[in-house]
């Protein structure tokens, strides 16, 4: 039959290893609180939404996004904590370190997901790449003390695949030959890089699984598709197209920064502090790495979770708050409804340019400028030495407005709370804290 035949006979022209961690949130605080291990456990407390949930919670039918007046209601019993976003840095940051004395070839994906190359290794620890990742996927739940799902296969989409087919602390080798087995029964939406649109697009044709798309032949795939689709065709079929980038991104075409803030707000001076702070968070990143922006975009999110946004066109491409904020306040003027319960905020920094290319009309004020680029330096010297926002525009959540919405789901992380001999609320040390109960 067609379908048994193989994509390609070529076993491991590459080996291409995905790990995704289960459940990551809330396996790092069943790892840092024992206690709670085998319990259904949430975080998201502050946000009054489900940010990640146990597989224990998940068997219980609790979803993310869920809110949590409805939590209580399916899982009584459930475990809702804050959300503890430094700690699960830290431990990211160790995972990304294992994977590391394994191969030199990492790429932190996101904050829980990587992608490896193990190419060629095989000799240098005198096993199969299986052997590989298992040791690998053992290491880290041996020193973390949670459990990572891990795919290996020809290409990044197929070992992504790989990751998802046996959640939670599963791992799949889809060697060449196999490659049509993992693909036979898999929806084509499924596909990483596949959207709903393109999903809907393709069953036109009658392609609805993700072996049907790797068979059609490259005719059709030249003819219907884009560039990204065709790619993701040649890595279906084991030919692998993306490679594993360890560097660290050093440009982006787009910032953005949001804040979910709880309890919700009616309050037109805390909201906007909220946007501000937006603000300063993403120009400090496009400081960073020395980019300006030449258009903004600003928007707001009711409780009901609709959304309202406002695109502007800036004059002078800039990542200071300080020239922003008037553009910025021109446009919450235009967004914010008084009487309307907000949850978010958010800004979009876009067109992003190298700001040494910023070139200056007439028009512009060149000494007041260069005057506020030596301030943000020493704003940025100072956030460096002793941490973001050390120094902080009046605009963004004033300290007294704060203390009014500091409702009862205001609850902070243990690791805020339990300090170390010399550390405050904005400086600790890069260490998870385990608590146990005896």
């Amino acid at each position: 039959m067609k379908n048994d035949r193989p994509l390609t006979i070529s076993s491991w022209p590459k080996a291409i290893l995905h790990l995704d961690a289960d459940a990551f949130f809330a396996s790092c605080e069943q790892a840092i609180h024992p206690e709670l291990k085998g319990r259904p456990v949430i975080t998201g407390k502050e946000r009054g939404i489900v940010a990640a949930a146990s597989y224990e919670a998940k068997a219980k039918g609790i979803q993310r996004g869920t809110r949590l007046f409805e939590v209580k209601k399916i899982c009584p019993d459930a475990v809702i904590l804050p959300s503890d976003y430094e700690t699960y840095s830290l431990f990211s940051i160790r995972m990304f370190n294992i994977l590391r004395r394994f191969s030199p070839d990492v790429e932190e994906y996101s904050i829980d997901e990587a992608f490896v190359d193990l190419t060629g290794l095989r000799r240098s620890f005198h096993g199969s790449y299986e052997m590989i990742a298992k040791t690998m996927q053992e290491t880290i739940e041996q020193e973390l003390g949670i459990t990572v799902s891990v795919g290996v296969s020809l290409s990044k989409v197929l070992a992504k695949i790989g990751s998802k087919h046996n959640k939670p602390h599963g791992l799949t080798i889809i060697p060449g030959r196999d490659i049509h087995l993992y693909l036979e029964k898999l929806p084509v939406g499924k596909i990483w890089g596949i959207g709903s649109n393109t999903a809907a697009f393709l069953n036109k044709f009658g392609i609805s699984t993700a072996l049907d798309f790797a068979r059609k032949d490259e005719a059709f795939i030249q003819k219907n598709l884009s560039k990204p689709y065709r790619e993701v065709w040649h890595e279906l079929n084991g030919r692998s197209v993306y490679p594993v980038t360890p560097e660290s991104k050093d440009g982006y075409q787009s910032i953005s920064k949001t804040k979910t803030f709880t309890p919700p707000s009616t309050d037109e001076t805390f909201v906007f502090a909220q946007l501000a702070k937006n603000m300063e968070n993403a120009c400090i990143k496009a400081r960073k790495y020395n980019l300006a922006a030449t258009r903004i975009i600003a928007f707001l999110r009711k409780q009901d979770f609709t959304s309202s946004g406002i695109e502007m066109k800036l004059s002078r491409p800039s990542a200071y708050p300080a020239e922003l904020f008037t553009p910025l306040r021109k446009a919450y003027s235009d967004l914010f409804e008084a009487g309307t319960l907000y949850r978010s905020t958010g800004v979009i920094l876009s067109g992003l340019i190298a700001e040494n290319s910023v070139q200056y009309t007439l028009f512009d004020d060149t000494s007041k400028i260069e005057r506020m680029s030596r301030v943000y330096s020493v704003v940025d010297e100072i956030s460096k030495k002793f941490g973001k926002h050390t120094i902080r525009h009046a605009a963004s959540l004033p300290t007294q407005i704060q203390a009014q919405h500091e409702g009862e789901r205001g609850d902070v992380p243990q690791r805020k709370t339990s300090l170390f001999k010399g550390e405050n609320k904005r400086q600790r040390l890069g260490l998870p804290l385990l608590h146990i109960k005896i």
